[in-house]
């Protein structure tokens, strides 16, 4: 099983030698990992891994080999984990029950009934439609079904309907080292060249030696700059929640953009701008950029792609305060409009299919936003943008 781990880990592009797989061998003999599958992994991670841009990777690989290996990580008798008992609890309900749950009527409705429940609620409660607890129909809690609720305390998104989440969540970057399976995206994103020769002169320029040589009789080598794709992007990337479906087909055009465009910057944003986004999403809370200073920072000149599935609550778009994670003084939309009147050519790829469109509220207020320049997350789509932002 660990020399087949070694293997996979190699396979992905994990750069991990023989030397550092024989010393988490010894760290093995030597019983540092205990019998607990969580404290194996940190140990394996620290002793394989050297650069946190593999972590992805790595953690894809261990899941697929040691698929299965928790069930035996405690010794009979243990006593189950709350957390485990908790899942147990959650609530499927029928499509008929679902029909039945009304909303609260409207985000400024929903924020105060949450403030008035945390004030009178004193105690843990589990089930039910009305405290703040878990496996229920309130629109408050976790674990249960509210088609527009506030979550707080679960793991991740199961129906995707919370307006706000009041938890801290983790994302993970997108890969830019991810082979690509055709050269389709590449192509198409071939059309969106200027080409330039600026920079230091580093090529031959053996027309002009030729003549140079000629002219003067003896050799006189000229050299020119390399002539380079002058098209300078700005990439956002709407991250986690509902864009998890989308991961692969990100990464592959995270990787074909940075091979194509030499002057390309990228950044992170959830659902909607806001007032920040952020670089690496294992930092996004402690080092976070203001989208303000992004905008000083890089001229009219770039060109702005935005990859997104523009799948929200509307509030995150229309209200100040609708954000799901936090409180923003601005709606989104306000943002969304500091960067088109900035850059004038700005591009929208969405990996829902287009005929989908119609049916999410939320699309159609950010496809009106971009003066309708959103484009499917295709091979269609991306030659349609590129054409557009090439004009």
């Amino acid at each position: 099983m660990f020399i087949t781990f070694f293997t996979e880990l190699k396979g992905a592009g994990v750069p991990v030698s023989l030397r550092e797989y024989l010393d988490l061998m010894r760290a093995l003999e030597l019983d540092l990992a205990g019998r607990r599958v969580e404290d194996f992994y940190y140990l394996a991670r620290t002793a394989l891994v050297k650069d946190e841009s593999h972590l992805d990777r790595f953690d894809r690989v261990f899941g697929h080999v040691f698929k299965g290996l928790d069930l035996m990580s405690e010794e009979p008798g243990a006593e189950i984990p709350e957390d485990w008992l908790r899942k147990l609890a959650e609530k499927h309900l029928s499509e008929e029950e679902k029909a039945l749950i009304e909303s609260l009527g409207g985000f400024e409705k929903l924020m105060e009934t949450l403030k008035q429940r945390l004030e009178e609620q004193k105690e843990r409660h589990q089930g039910g439609n009305k405290w703040i607890g878990t496996a229920g129909t309130s629109p408050f809690g976790a674990y249960g079904y509210n088609p527009e609720g506030v979550r707080i305390g679960q793991k991740e998104s199961r129906h995707r309907r919370a307006v706000k989440v009041w938890d801290q969540r983790e994302f993970k970057d997108l890969d830019d080292n991810v082979e690509i399976g055709t050269r389709n995206i590449k192509v198409a994103l071939k059309r969106l060249r200027k080409f330039a020769r600026t920079g230091a002169a580093d090529e031959l320029d053996l027309d002009d030696t030729i003549r140079s040589t000629a002219h003067k009789g003896l050799l006189d080598v000229k050299m020119r700059p390399e002539r380079r794709n002058a098209v300078k992007v700005l990439l956002f990337f709407d991250i986690g929640g509902s864009m998890d479906d989308h991961i692969r087909i990100c990464e592959e055009l995270f990787s074909a953009a940075r091979s194509e465009f030499k002057v390309m910057e990228h950044f992170y944003f959830h659902n909607c701008l806001y007032e920040h986004v952020w670089k690496e999403n294992r930092r996004r809370q402690s080092e976070r950029l203001p989208t303000m200073d992004v905008l000083h920072k890089y001229p009219a000149d770039y060109k702005v792609i935005f990859v997104g599935d523009a799948s929200m609550s509307p509030y995150e778009i229309a209200y100040p305060g609708g954000s799901v994670e936090h409180w923003n003084e601005e709606p989104g939309s306000a943002w969304m409009q500091r960067v088109l009147n900035i850059y004038h050519r700005a591009a929208w790829l969405n990996p829902v299919p287009e005929q989908q469109w119609d049916y999410t509220h939320s699309i159609r207020m950010m496809r009106e936003l971009m003066g309708g320049r959103m484009y499917g997350l295709t091979l269609e789509g991306l030659t349609d943008a590129m054409r557009d932002l090439a004009r």
